[in-house]
């Protein structure tokens, strides 16, 4: 019994211990598996942190990368295209496999005449993205460039895959097949291109172009007629059937007159005034040639070709001392210029300066030792100087000189044509006729690749015959003209820059400067000063807006609006905030156009909606500033953008109403007249606006005047 009680209490000991182990194995399973959860807690937070992190990067990383890529087609719209690489450059570190940065980088680099870059740059975009038809174009526009004409003519093929229609592309590519000599194949081009587009005018200028490079002038004319009939302002139709007209046959008055007609087209081309008047002189018509040479003087008085042909015609009209003049002048541009040397020579043995004449004649002779008549000419002098000897001397030479022309010309005929090289000499005779010829320019008259470049700001009105002055806008860069150099006293810009609040000097102008590099660097080193200040001390309304205008020469314009609104917020009172806000969101407006499409009514009164609100920030300034002519002319070019001439013209009329002599807005004013159709007035601003140095007026005058006949 006592053993029994033994076994049992032994046996239930060992079951408490076992009991205790197995507890003490739960108690610490369960300490370590609460500190687990605890940590698992921390982990699971960070995670979802690191997670959130990432998640908000790549979002930020997309936001700036687009965001870039717009500032970036900025720039390149405003023709700043070493800044909008930069952008690019950055996209392209983040996202290098994006088709859109490479491509607009290669459009920069296209425009900057980078041919080669700009290729490498279109096949990137091409290799991430195959659909992109304007890479294609400038990538063929490159080649074409560089010489690669049949890669240019794949490239326009493959184009036509895209926009089989495209007429831009079907002429490129048979310019393209033409400039690689594959002249059937141009014809066959050319045939389909006008085939689809019967009333295309380059295309039968194009086509005109190749019969003239097959020496086929007869079959280019009818085509030359037709692009004529089609577009009568084509310019290098004239030139060139006036070209064929007297290379032809001679026809110097059919010449003449389309010559005329290429001059009404390109009044400051002096090269086309020279030309006329070498017609003319080969007419007889030495006044008409005398008025064209003097003209073209007066447009490029540095002109080497027109004082020589002057020269010449005023010494076989016996006009002696202006013609030496003329000669002279020729030579003190080019020194080596032996034909104005020559006849300058003639002219002082005429007027009996013998020892000029000589120093003449022998730097002539330096360059034509074989020329009798040159010695002949220098003894003379000598003669008449009282050197007998020395002229006879020349005499002799020249007599000598005469008589082995005449022998080598006798063995030149009876040797056969393989021996003949071995006695070939220019003959004296054509140098002499050289000598004391007119002179004309070669006009280049090619037919050029098109681009129909959607991008860049002046094309965007390339088929409008005029532009108003550009809005002004505030700029540490002036750019002035001898012509127009004055700017009106604006009150409000004169003391902010004598405040010294801002690090650079501020100038109203409407010609942008373009920035180099090193001006590029200092607008960021600008915005960067400007930043510490506002994150370091008390934020001012000027720091604001300082930084906005370095914003503005860097094309940020969403950052510039930020930055002003937050200046007129501080500031309410803050004229020029309001005005260059209003010239930051005009300025996102006008790169907005090219790079969107209105395509129902949502998007028509959204446009409308940002346009009201530049309206509004520039009444805002006119308001705190009555005097703010600038103001007025802006918001006059913002309603004629819009087509509404009659309130654009409201506006031009409030800033001559302050500054009576703003050549600026008489121009503009007058081209929102002829948009109205009101001829008189719009003549009238015009020629008051030429008064005041807008010379392009002259120009729009004369084109004016001849539309209305």
């Amino acid at each position: 019994m006592s053993n029994e009680i033994i076994k049992n209490t032994n046996s239930l000991l060992s079951s408490l211990a076992k009991i205790r182990i197995y507890w003490r194995f739960w108690i610490t399973f369960a300490v370590n598996l609460d500190i687990i959860m605890n940590n698992y807690r921390y982990i699971r937070s960070f995670l979802l942190i690191l997670i959130l992190s990432v998640t908000s990067l790549t979002g930020v990383c997309q936001l700036n990368t687009e965001r870039l890529l717009t500032i970036g087609r900025n720039a390149l719209y405003f023709e700043d295209y070493l800044l909008s690489i930069q952008y690019f450059n950055q996209v392209i570190k983040v996202k290098p496999y994006l088709a859109d940065s490479y491509f607009f980088r290669g459009l920069a680099k296209f425009y900057l005449e980078d041919y080669s870059g700009a290729e490498a740059d279109c096949t990137m975009a091409i290799d991430r993205n195959p659909f992109v038809v304007d890479a294609y174009e400038v990538r063929a526009l490159s080649r074409l460039q560089t010489g690669k004409y049949l890669d240019a003519v794949k490239d326009y093929d493959k184009g036509l895959e895209f926009l089989p229609e495209n007429k831009v592309f079907m002429l490129n590519k048979a310019i393209a097949l033409q400039n690689a000599g594959e002249f059937g194949d141009s014809h066959a081009a050319y045939d389909e291109l006008l085939q689809k587009f019967p009333k295309y005018d380059k295309g039968y200028l194009g086509r005109a172009q190749l019969c003239l490079a097959e020496k086929d002038s007869l079959a280019a004319l009818p085509d030359l007629d037709k692009c004529l009939e089609l577009n009568a302002n084509t310019i290098e139709a004239y030139l060139m059937r006036a070209d064929i007209h007297y290379g032809k046959s001679k026809d110097c008055e059919a010449a003449v007159k389309d010559l005329d007609a290429a001059v009404k087209l390109s009044p400051k081309e002096a090269g086309l005034f020279i030309n006329r008047a070498y017609l003319k002189y080969n007419l007889e018509d030495y006044f008409g040639a005398m008025a064209d040479f003097d003209y073209a003087i007066g447009l490029d008085p540095e002109n080497v070709t027109a004082r020589f042909n002057r020269g010449l015609l005023r010494m076989e009209v016996q006009d002696v001392n202006k013609a030496i003049e003329d000669f002279t002048a020729v030579i003190s541009m080019e020194p080596d210029n032996d034909k104005a040397v020559y006849n300058r020579a003639v002219l002082y043995q005429q007027l009996r300066q013998y020892r000029k004449a000589i120093a003449d004649y022998d730097k002539v002779i330096g360059k034509y030792p074989y020329l009798s008549a040159l010695y002949f000419a220098r003894g003379e002098c000598k003669r008449m100087m009282g050197d007998m000897k020395g002229g006879e001397r020349d005499y002799n030479k020249s007599r000598e000189m005469q008589r082995r022309h005449e022998e080598r010309r006798h063995i030149v005929a009876d040797t056969d044509d393989k021996r003949k090289d071995d006695y070939a000499e220019e003959n004296p005779e054509d140098v002499m006729k050289r000598l004391t010829s007119l002179e004309t320019v070669d006009e280049k008259h090619d037919v050029k690749p098109e681009y129909d470049n959607k991008y860049r700001g002046k094309i965007q009105n390339y088929d409008i015959p005029v532009r108003v002055e550009d809005s002004y806008v505030l700029s540490y860069y002036d750019r002035t003209t001898e012509l127009r150099t004055d700017a009106f006293y604006q009150k409000e810009l004169d003391e902010l820059n004598s405040s010294l609040y801002l690090r650079d000097r501020l100038f109203m102008t409407n010609a942008e400067h373009k920035l180099i590099e090193q001006e590029i660097e200092k607008q960021f080193e600008l915005i960067r000063h400007y930043t510490a200040l506002l994150n370091n001390g008390d934020k001012r309304a000027v720091d604001y807006f300082g930084r906005a205008i370095s914003y503005m020469m860097v094309k940020n314009y969403d950052s510039a609006i930020q930055d002003l609104s937050e200046a007129v917020k501080l500031s309410p009172r803050f004229a020029l905030a309001y005005f260059v806000k209003a010239c930051a969101r005009e300025a996102q407006e006008r790169s907005r156009r090219v790079s969107s499409e209105k395509s129902n009514r949502d998007d028509i009164m959204a446009e409308n909606a940002r346009y009201a609100e530049i309206v509004a920030d520039y009444d805002k300034a006119v308001e705190l500033s009555p005097r703010l002519i600038y103001a007025y002319f802006n918001k006059g070019n913002l309603f004629y953008m819009r087509d509404d001439y009659t309130s654009a013209i409201s506006c031009y009329t409030k800033a001559i109403e302050i500054k009576q002599d703003f050549g600026e807005a008489y121009y503009n004013r007058g081209i929102a007249f002829f948009r109205m159709g009101n001829f008189d007035k719009g003549m009238a601003d015009l020629s008051r606006a030429g008064e005041l140095g807008i010379m392009s007026s002259y120009n729009l005058i004369k084109r004016m005047r001849r539309n209305s006949k």
